[in-house]
């Protein structure tokens, strides 16, 4: 099988070894969880339910404020009794509303599920498909946390589909342990996403350091029925481990050669990506009737000393595992990151909800990590050339630092994905994603304020009329 790539980005140390081939254990049902009502790339939640009352698993407690497509549901993932709805630190470390469970003495968690019924997704129509992946609170777990629901309703005609198993960041062993493990899950998500979207052509990508798992999938593709009934093409597309591989946007074009237009979207050249834990999702959320109540994914880092990928229950705390099962040294504990080293974001502490889009949590010692202070910028140039994005990151840092808002747009801010390449490679040091992202922030902020003081506008002339 041929292997491709794109041009730039970085050839890194993958720290891959300590969960590589590792089972996904399940963690012992905690006690408690602690479920932040919003979880999505969308508009807001509110809580459906009050302090006093018992919840099963599976329950939805949080729902759109407002009627909207771009809201997604959330559910209790233990069951036991509401004990307190506060804000709590969540992973991208603003405080936001959370819902905490209590699982009441001498009772079962995991007891009591309240699961939707099963749905054939071949025989029900677009609507009710959608409808139920919505109604399980899928969002994309590859991290964005975009929901589900809408990607697979484009607006344009696409016909493509991604399966992006490529994984790319440090120590995350995540995406192979879901392919090694639930196969048949994989590609039957993958074949409901296809008869849904009415796509007829689909790739599994992954980096060709998980090359050894394609013989399965490309068994489990000969036995899915939907598949091979109605003649779909499906296969497998293997890509050079090189970072930021599993950029949506970069798998496409090392996959298709297609390319996604500045400020567009991946259906604006014909594709839908999705992670390949967002299909297994689909997948349970139709055979079984299970929301989006679990999460696979890695806990490693040199502050671990029982490296594992695990699935635990959305809300729940690695510190309140019990030690025997995640024994973390907490002597030696530096960084705590959420996600990836290289997109995920640093926490106050690990005493931080695992959401839907927790990839992985690294823990990480003073070896790891690097608290260098930031230099001044002597034009090297080497962010230009690492940037896989051929992007201008030095351009855009110089806009932001004097305010030009308007410059750093033209230099490509908002095609910017945040990989970390820049930073990594800056010799002077300087955080040039987190400047990034403060400046996607204003700039947000300055749209939200033009629009409101538009609105107030209009409504004075309405008044003075």
């Amino acid at each position: 099988m041929a292997v491709s790539t794109f041009k730039r980005g970085l050839k890194l140390p993958t720290r891959k070894h300590a969960t590589e081939g590792k089972p996904v254990e399940l963690v012992p049902f905690p006690r408690q969880a602690v479920i932040p009502v919003n979880q999505h790339f969308g508009a807001p939640n509110k809580a459906l339910v009050n302090v006093g009352d018992h919840v099963r698993r599976g329950q939805k407690i949080a729902a759109g404020a407002v009627p909207g497509p771009m809201t997604v549901p959330v559910h209790a993932s233990i069951s036991g009794t509401v004990k307190k709805i506060e804000p709590r630190t969540q992973s991208n470390n603003t405080d936001g509303l959370c819902i905490i469970l209590e699982a009441e003495e001498g009772s079962d968690p995991a007891a009591g599920t309240e699961f939707m019924p099963p749905l054939d997704p071949f025989s029900c129509t677009k609507e009710d498909a959608l409808d139920r992946i919505r109604e399980a609170g899928i969002t994309g777990m590859g991290g964005a946390a975009f929901p589900a629901h809408v990607k697979l309703n484009p607006a344009k005609a696409v016909d493509l589909l991604i399966a992006d198993g490529a994984e790319c960041e440090p120590y995350l062993t995540t995406d192979e342990a879901v392919m090694t493990e639930k196969p048949h899950l994989l590609v039957q998500g993958l074949a409901i996403v296809m008869k849904i979207t009415g796509i007829k052509r689909a790739i599994i990508g992954m980096e060709d350091n998980k090359a050894p798992l394609i013989p399965m999938l490309e068994r489990e593709i000969r036995l899915n029925g939907y598949v091979q009934s109605q003649g779909l093409e499906a296969g497998m597309g293997l890509c050079r481990t090189r970072y930021p591989q599993g950029g949506e946007k970069l798998l496409i074009k090392a996959l298709t050669g297609r390319e996604v237009p500045s400020g567009g979207l991946p259906m604006d050249c014909g594709c839908i990506v999705q992670n390949v834990g967002t299909l297994v999702a689909i997948a349970e959320a139709f055979s079984l009737g299970k929301p989006l109540i679990d999460r696979d994914l890695t806990v490693a880092g040199g502050a671990c000393r029982t490296p594992k990928n695990i699935r635990a229950p959305i809300g729940t705390l690695i510190t309140e595992l019990p030690r025997e099962f995640m024994d973390i040294d907490y002597d030696h504990l530096r960084k705590v990151i959420f996600g990836g080293p290289m997109m995920g974001n640093a926490v106050p502490n690990p005493a931080v909800p695992i959401q839907k889009n927790t990839s992985g949590i690294v823990l990480m010692t003073a070896s790891e990590t690097l608290a260098d202070a930031e230099g001044s910028c002597i034009r090297c140039g080497r962010c230009i050339r690492n940037c896989s994005c051929r992007l201008s990151p030095v351009i855009m840092n110089n806009a932001l630092e004097a305010g030009d808002m308007d410059e750093a747009v033209r230099a490509g801010l908002m095609d910017c994905f945040e990989c970390g390449a820049c930073t990594y490679v800056c010799p002077a040091r300087i955080k040039l994603v987190q400047r990034f992202r403060v400046g996607k922030l204003r700039l947000r902020a300055m749209k939200s304020l033009s629009q409101q003081q538009a609105k107030a506008a209009v409504n004075a002339v309405k008044e003075g009329n």
